[in-house]
Order: C-alpha cells, then structure tokens, then sequence
C-alpha cells in the first residue's frame, strides 16, 4: 500500500506541477512564509481508509499546555498498517525528489523517526497557538525546511475551526488554510514561518498526517538553532510575554543540555522497520 500511496502522491504532483511552483513562489506581502496546496490528493477510497484507520484519541498522546491543545502518537505500529504505509510514503525518494523540484529546494532528505512528525488529532477546543518549528531535527545535524500536512477528515468544513494559519512577520495577521479532506499543505519552516491551527469549534475530530524534510546547509550565512518558538495571538498580550520567558528558559536549557531532558519523542519501530522507509 506504500508505494501505491506513493505512486499516487507523486502523479498528483506531476500533474500539477507548474501551478504548484507558482504558488509556492508568488510573492506575498501578507505573509512570510511560502506553500502550495494540493486537493484531492489521493484516490478518495484511500482517504476513506486511512481515516478509518486512525486511532481512537484515547490511544494517542495528549500534548496540554497554554501552547497547545492537541493529540499526536509516533506508536505507528500500533495501529494499521496503512497509518505507517501513509505516514512515510512522503519519505520515499521519488514523492521528495518531486517536492523538492516544486520548491526549487536541494538536498531534501525525510526524517524516518517522526520527530516532531507522525500522526495528529483535535478535537473541540484543541488548538496550536502561532510558534515557529524547532529549526533542526532530534541530534541537531540537519535543518528544517518543509513541513507536510494532510488532512483526512471527511466532510471537514472551513468553520469548523482546527485550520492552518499562517502569519506575517510581525504575527498580526493570519492567512487561514482550511484543513479540508484529502487535502496537503507543504510549508516552509525558517525563524519567520509563525504558523498556527485556530480553535477547533465542533464535536469531531481532525486527523492529519505529518511529516518534515530536513537540509543539510544552514538557511543564512551562519549556523543558528532556536527551539520551537511561541508567541500566541495578538489579543493575548499577558500570553505573549509568558511565551516570550517559555521560549528564553526553553532554549537556555537547550542550550546547557543540547540533548534535551527526558526521553525523546521518536518513532520507536525496529532499525529494520525505520531502514525499509
């Protein structure tokens, strides 16, 4: 089921190939970060399928804090086969190698132990407050540069909430993306790219599969790290300056401790089962 996914993935690319690279490279003054988006991805029943086989929150991890509200599980092996096959279809060499052409990007490789990827869920209320990603992958070797979300809820509606926001430079305003079904968003990530997931405002759940591409060259003229970065909404001042002492505290004990404290979140499948992805 892998490579049909991944067959899928890339004919679906292919046929839009030259709106995609002009989507993702128009100028924008209203944000800065660039992405493209691509609807009806896969064959519908597909969708339907990898839906189906999403785990019931109960069996995924709940991440709560005044920066997010949201379920995630890298336990792919745990659940279906299909979770796993839709999961790291994007991380064969053909589905990056078309990515990469679309975005003009070189050098793009997948990360095989989810870090900060795998699979998401939100139910009401659950939201993501505007942050940029952490910059590099779990041991710090590689920078990252794209962020992929697709989305397999069917039926989600725009007011339904739980949509991708992305924001301009000074996080005032934000252009919303709605998490529709069967639908990917490839987004670049840099110390600019706030993006964030407003409220959720139904009962239901929104399910997306996540996955980032990582590069080895540094983005700028210098190395640089930052860890992922909050500074909530605009109408949420006292949140902002909270956020602002999270992320100084955050980053100097990353800075002292490069390992971080405790177990890291990654994929926790076989060396043979992360090495045929």
């Amino acid at each position: 089921m892998k490579n049909l996914i991944s067959h899928s993935i890339v004919d679906r690319l292919r046929a839009e190939s030259n709106k995609l690279q002009q989507e993702f490279h128009r100028a924008k003054s209203d944000v800065s970060t660039r992405f493209f988006v691509v609807d009806n991805l896969l064959p519908e029943e597909i969708s339907q399928a990898i839906h189906s086989a999403f785990p019931p929150c109960s069996e995924m991890r709940l991440m709560s804090s005044f920066r997010e509200k949201k379920y995630t599980s890298k336990s792919l092996n745990k659940f279906p086969q299909i979770i796993s096959d839709a999961t790291f279809a994007f991380q064969t060499p053909e589905v990056i190698a078309e990515i990469a052409h679309i975005c003009g990007f070189k050098n793009l490789i997948a990360d095989p132990y989810l870090y900060a990827g795998g699979i998401s869920a939100m139910a009401k209320n659950h939201y993501l407050n505007p942050h940029i990603d952490n910059s590099h992958d779990a041991e710090q070797q590689f920078y990252r540069r794209l962020n992929l979300l697709y989305y397999v809820t069917p039926g989600w509606q725009a007011d339904f909430g739980g949509n991708l926001e992305v924001w301009d430079a000074k996080v005032l305003k934000p252009l919303e993306i709605p998490s529709l079904f069967n639908r990917l968003v490839v987004m670049e990530t840099h110390r600019h790219s706030y993006h964030s997931v407003n409220r959720v405002r139904v009962e239901g759940v929104r399910c997306c599969v996540s996955n980032y591409y990582f590069q080895k060259e540094s983005l700028e003229e210098k190395d640089y790290f930052h860890v992922t970065s909050y500074v909530a909404r605009p109408e949420q001042p006292f949140r902002r300056l909270v956020s602002k002492v999270d992320n100084s505290l955050r980053t100097l004990l990353r800075q002292i401790l490069p390992k971080g404290v405790g177990k890291k979140d990654l994929y926790q499948g076989s060396k043979s089962e992360i090495n045929k992805y």
